[in-house]
């Protein structure tokens, strides 16, 4: 069996989707299923059961013998939400014991990290294992995925420094992987209201007023709509994922982006262009309360996951924004 937590959200259950694709079947869908508008997104998926997060542990020590991969891409991951204390409990301390859990029964573990660590990327972008540490993210999402990240390599130093696991207990899975996820947008994030991708509200905004409204700069380096970011097809962030699954070497933090920035102007065009609508865009100001946490400029580095041997290309924004807006929102806003 594959463990899916987060599974109801936008990425876990896209990643089911491309798993049944597979002929995965045996499926185990790992949320609190709350949340009614997710529901969708599991609609029709072949699971082989659901589990409570709160009761994912215990169910863990009965079927672990069964379990063959874990993915933990379950999170709280508003972030606007200022509550230090929710994200140490569902970011930190829960995926502590599920990496404990995948160590005590030597089970591969991806688990989802984010871009969100680099803060205003004035240490770069490169996912560089001795660079982590010098990471300032700028609000508390960021900085509890950070702490977990900083976590994880305290567990696994001595893989770190290339040398052979000989302490007693162990103390990570044989293999794991954490995935910085950049700016990822598509099919299946229709539930995140405000924290869904761009793209999105901007297919939104466009087929009820025929207009886009982009966030005015507020840095004397970048024009009215030029804010760059990391934007990335969901399909490409699950390609990966399956890729890791299928190989299980090289444990590592790893970025997951496009490896290519891109403005915002871009992508509103890109919308307007799939809709087939002439392009309209004006600007407001960038909320007071966030300027001095907006990110002007992300872009991944992509080299790390090449040397390991990944080697499928990643859609442009124009490839991506096609598929997404044609074929899924232009279509009722279908899950995948």
């Amino acid at each position: 069996m594959i463990v899916v937590t987060g599974a109801a959200g936008f990425i876990a259950s896209y990643l089911i989707g491309k798993l049944n694709e597979l002929g995965f079947t045996a499926v185990v869908a790992v949320d609190d299923f709350s949340n009614a508008a997710k529901a969708p997104n599991l609609e029709g998926k072949a699971l082989a059961a659901k589990v409570h997060r709160n009761d994912f542990l215990t169910w863990l020590e009965e079927n672990q013998e069964r379990v063959e991969f874990v993915f933990h891409l379950g999170a709280r991951t508003d972030t606007a939400e200022t509550n230090v204390a929710l994200f140490n409990d569902l970011n930190l301390h829960y995926s502590q014991e599920v990496w404990r859990a995948c160590t005590q029964y030597q089970l591969p573990l991806v688990y989802a990290s984010s871009a969100a660590t680099y803060g205003l990327g004035e240490h770069g972008y490169e996912d560089d294992t001795s660079r982590i540490p010098l990471l300032s993210p700028l609000n508390a999402y960021g900085r509890s995925k950070q702490a977990f990240d900083e976590w994880v390599l305290a567990q696994t130093a001595q893989e770190q420094a290339g040398q052979a696991p000989l302490r007693e207990p162990l103390q990570s899975p044989f293999f794991w992987a954490g995935l910085k996820f950049f700016n990822v947008y598509g099919p299946n994030e229709y539930h995140k209201g405000r924290m869904a991708s761009v793209v999105y509200h901007t297919f939104k905004q466009v087929s009820a007023t025929d207009q886009m409204r982009l966030f005015r700069s507020h840095h004397k380096d970048y024009k009215d709509g030029e804010q760059m970011r990391d934007f990335v097809f969901v399909d490409d962030v699950a390609e990966v994922c399956l890729f890791l699954m299928k190989t299980r070497r090289h444990s590592g933090i790893y970025n997951m982006g496009s490896g290519k920035a891109r403005t915002f102007y871009d992508l509103a065009s890109g919308v307007f262009n799939a809709m087939g609508k002439k392009v309209n865009i004006d600007f407001v100001d960038t909320p007071a309360d966030i300027r001095d946490k907006y990110q002007y400029f992300t872009e991944a580095s992509m080299q790390k996951i090449r040397d390991i041997g990944y080697d499928a290309p990643f859609r442009t924004l124009e490839q991506g924004i096609e598929i997404y807006v044609q074929q899924y929102l232009m279509r009722g806003m279908k899950p995948f």
